[in-house]
């Protein structure tokens, strides 16, 4: 088990050295990354450490004008907005744009006796933000460009496929066990959108890492509906938001698919006595199947209580045990 922002905000040890700025200058900061990374695998005694950085890194690094704004998101100065802007999207060279990642990963796989997980976003979550110059809720120029444009829309998802892939490949190249690809807002589609639109670049992305022999994660929010077709995108392993039961989710998933989650994480501040028995209900719910990560549906609020995610971690390995 593992759990998804299980650094960040949560962890008043994480507020103590966080510091001002953008969570970039942070991730720029191989030292202070990795110390991040480090964190809850010594309070929580998780089975994997998560590689603190963001989804955007890649696209930051290359120069395309965007930043993650505390308490906004991902913010683009200048949205993408026609083939012009192809150009804006250079393809990724780690060793030089990236550096500070490959170092600490360098510096985690030195430290860890546990796996490290590294970790991309997906094509379509990718592209949301660079169309829609924000976070949103409606992905209104998103969906609009993907059906009213669709050569632009293959060419910006060929881009974002390229830049996953490659930033994807350097950190299992210095060290990362397995990855994570994080489609976060794919469930703003429907199935037929998913599969024509956003299907073929993350499956391209999740066969080329597959070469590499680590075990590949495939994760979306809301993505109830959407779940065997991304199981057909070729990851190890689906990951299940909290909306839905790990017991249905096995009916839709193949059986040789592991699963990943799914502890709503709103209840995490609920009375002890509450949280555990809706962990023990998630472990029921995947009725013993083997291929099971235990996580949350989603990540770590910032108002979660350390001390119950410590207590979900004892519960988890004592059913494991």
């Amino acid at each position: 088990m593992w759990f998804m922002r299980q650094a960040g905000r949560s962890l008043p040890e994480y507020r103590a050295i966080r510091g001002e700025g953008s969570i970039n200058d942070a991730i720029a900061n191989p030292d202070l990354a990795t110390e991040i990374t480090l964190q809850p695998i010594r309070r929580y005694g998780v089975d994997a450490a998560i590689l603190y950085s963001d989804i955007v890194t890649p696209v930051h690094a290359i120069g395309f004008g965007m930043d993650v704004v505390p308490g906004v998101g991902p913010v683009v100065e200048k949205p993408f907005a026609s083939s012009d802007d192809l150009s804006r999207l250079r393809p990724l060279d780690p060793e030089a744009d990236t550096p500070y990642v490959l170092e600490t990963i360098d510096n985690l796989v030195a430290e860890l006796d546990i796996p490290l997980i590294g970790f991309a976003g997906a094509p379509f979550t990718v592209a949301s933000y660079l169309i829609e110059g924000r976070p949103s809720r409606t992905y209104h120029n998103t969906k609009t460009m993907m059906k009213a444009r669709p050569e632009l829309w293959f060419s910006l998802m060929d881009r974002l496929a390229d830049l996953a892939i490659v930033s994807l490949q350097s950190q299992v190249a210095h060290g990362a066990e397995a990855i994570q690809l994080f489609d976060s807002w794919a469930g703003s589609l429907s199935a037929a959108d998913y599969e024509k639109y956003v299907l073929p670049s993350s499956a391209r992305v999740l066969e080329e890492i597959g070469k590499t022999g680590v075990p590949r994660i495939h994760f979306g929010v809301g993505t109830g509906e959407l779940l065997g077709l991304m199981a057909q995108a070729g990851a190890d392993v689906v990951g299940v938001d909290f909306r839905l039961s790990l017991a249905e989710a096995r009916t839709r998933v193949p059986a040789d698919k592991a699963l990943q989650g799914n502890l709503d994480p709103a209840i995490l501040g609920a009375p002890w006595e509450v949280v555990e028995r809706e962990v023990d209900a998630v472990l029921e719910s995947n009725g013993g199947h083997p291929g099971h990560i235990f996580n949350l549906g989603h990540g770590v609020t910032p108002d979660s209580p350390p001390e119950t995610l410590e207590k979900v971690v004892e519960r988890v390995h004592a059913y494991r045990a």
